[in-house]
């Protein structure tokens, strides 16, 4: 008798369709060990479902918050990042120089680093440009050269050295009577 085997496991999971699933239900009709198999396929799936099942009571998320420290649970990365802008402007006022005076660093800094990485894109896309135009200027093609159109006579002998067919001699040409031997 032949069993389902590997099948087993496509017709718990609902895989399979058409021909196949008729054929593994009138065969699991059949035979009680692929019966037992497949109840036991299936036991096993409900008990890993159950597994990531989890009771969402109170106690849970008191213990959770409890874990996360005296300061209660961490801040989310946009609320850290506002915060950090707050304080941050509100330090830029009390340290600002007054106007006219001496630049804030940062912002020098960042000038700097602005002019450094625009110089450095020019230079390579400098480098790039000069490279394209250099790469280019040969006229030789390294590969063979293709005629536009064959010539007929060419053609018509590569055919009849293809096909087997030989073509008809043309008696003005030869100089001989073609049905003479």
């Amino acid at each position: 008798m032949n069993h389902l085997g590997e099948q087993i496991s496509a017709l718990i999971d609902g895989e399979l369709t058409g021909a196949d699933l008729d054929r593994a239900s009138a065969h699991l009709a059949a035979c009680a060990s692929c019966r037992a198999e497949a109840a036991e396929l299936r036991q096993l799936k409900r008990d890993l479902r159950a597994l990531f099942e989890v009771d969402g009571d109170d106690a849970l998320t008191r213990r959770l918050l409890a874990m996360a420290g005296p300061g209660g649970p961490v801040p989310s990365r946009r609320f850290r990042r506002e915060q950090y802008r707050r304080e941050r402007a509100r330090d830029d006022r009390h340290t600002r120089p007054p106007r006219g005076q001496e630049r804030d660093r940062g912002t020098a800094r960042r000038r700097g680093r602005y002019v450094l990485w625009t110089a450095i894109s020019a230079v390579v896309v400098g480098v790039g440009a000069a490279a394209f135009t250099m790469g280019g200027g040969s006229t030789a093609s390294p590969g063979p050269k293709v005629t536009v159109t064959p010539q007929l006579e060419m053609f018509s002998l590569e055919h009849a050295i293809v096909s087997g067919d030989v073509p008809f001699p043309d008696p003005s040409q030869s100089g001989t009577d073609a049905t003479s031997p």
